[in-house]
């Protein structure tokens, strides 16, 4: 029977998604994963007093969230040195991108970022007929001078950038960056996704009294903070910019059991600080295996490490398909020149060690 029809712009896009999640993938193999070490979570799991939090705000749920966000908006304020007008808080930083999106880019409108850099923000653009300007990678990390290159070229609505960046956990130092968004054109907005800003080196964020009428800064409380499940973060910017996104976004999108669980996780430094070390601590063992074994761990300043299987994009599928059958979850980077790598998030000690002796079979059946 014939359907109703989608909108040409739909119709023309690939059936895609930017990512397969680790449950669907379970369903689809039949094989149980042991060590979740694929989506860049946190494994360590939010604070007690938000799990207390989270417990005690449940009987509420009733109600209709914070249609502002103003407490948690005034806390991050606090936090940042802000003005709570100048923050937003939205449904993870997917979310917040397909926003930008929509509230920058017609149809046809250009975007620039890195080729194989997180796939979410090439997913929206073209979802909202934009045309993507991709530049390769340089050395493993997003090439500033290439993107520079391409935005004074293609005079882009949009650039993206993260830093520390995914896939490849490399980062540059915040001078390099604040010295980038100062030679971008006033008419151009920068996307600076600053996801794993809490487990960067210090020197690698810019300060946060560092803005630009077009700069947005992108954080999240999927990572530090545990809360992935609960699809939670902001932007932060000009006022003025910022409150173009009241006119678009789904002013109940954030749920009320986030906005009470990523306000009692923003107070709790102490467990910040203590899953801050943790994941330095995860860093160093899945650099140590994975060098004991052969392969070549890269620097990270994120809660993963991007590990170059040291041969092709053949071999570190392989690699990855081998740790699936044997239970472990991870991903790998796919654009040339990237696609040698593989990419182990962070765990607990047992984790990694499931992680390690799984990894350690796949290399023996392979070599």
């Amino acid at each position: 029977m014939p359907r109703p029809l989608f909108t040409p712009l739909v119709e023309a896009l690939p059936a895609t998604v930017p990512f397969v999640g680790p449950e669907a993938l379970e369903r689809r193999s039949g094989i149980a994963i042991k060590a979740r070490l694929g989506a860049n979570e946190n494994n360590f799991g939010p604070a007690p007093s938000v799990i207390a939090a989270i417990a005690n705000a449940a009987p509420d749920v009733w109600k209709y969230c914070d249609s502002e966000s103003h407490e948690l908006r005034g806390a991050l304020a606090e936090n940042l040195a802000l003005m709570p007008e100048q923050i937003l808080v939205g449904e993870g930083i997917d979310g917040l991108l397909g926003l930008t999106c929509r509230l920058f880019l017609a149809q046809g409108d250009k975007a620039v970022t890195s080729l194989g850099a997180y796939p979410t923000f090439s997913y929206h653009v073209a979802g909202f007929g934009g045309h993507l300007v991709p530049v390769p990678y340089k050395d493993d990390r997003e090439d500033l001078q290439g993107l520079m290159a391409a935005v004074k070229k293609h005079r882009p609505k949009i650039v993206y950038l993260s830093n520390p960046d995914n896939p490849m956990g490399t980062w540059w130092h915040a001078d390099a960056i604040v010295d980038f968004a100062k030679n971008i054109p006033d008419e151009t907005v920068i996307i600076l996704d600053e996801a794993y800003c809490e487990t960067a080196p210090s020197d690698a964020v810019p300060p946060l009294g560092f803005a630009l009428p077009n700069l947005l800064r992108y954080r999240t409380f999927s990572k530090v903070y545990g809360l992935a499940g609960q699809r939670i973060g902001y932007i932060f910017g000009e006022s003025d910019v910022i409150a173009g996104f009241d006119r678009i976004r789904n002013h109940f999108g954030v749920n009320k059991i986030a906005q009470i669980a990523a306000l009692a996780a923003l107070k709790d430094r102490d467990y910040l600080g203590k899953v801050i070390d943790w994941t330095a601590a995860g860093r160093a063992e899945i650099a140590r295996f994975t060098n004991e074994l052969g392969l070549s761990p890269l620097p990270s300043g994120t809660n993963f490490v991007t590990v170059d299987c040291g041969r092709d994009a053949a071999y570190a599928q392989a690699i990855l398909n081998g740790l699936a059958e044997r239970g472990v979850f991870i991903r790998k980077p796919m654009a040339p020149g990237l696609d040698r790598c593989i990419r182990i998030s962070v765990g607990t000690e047992k984790d990694l060690e499931i992680a390690r002796a799984a990894l350690a079979d796949t290399l023996k059946a392979l070599n």
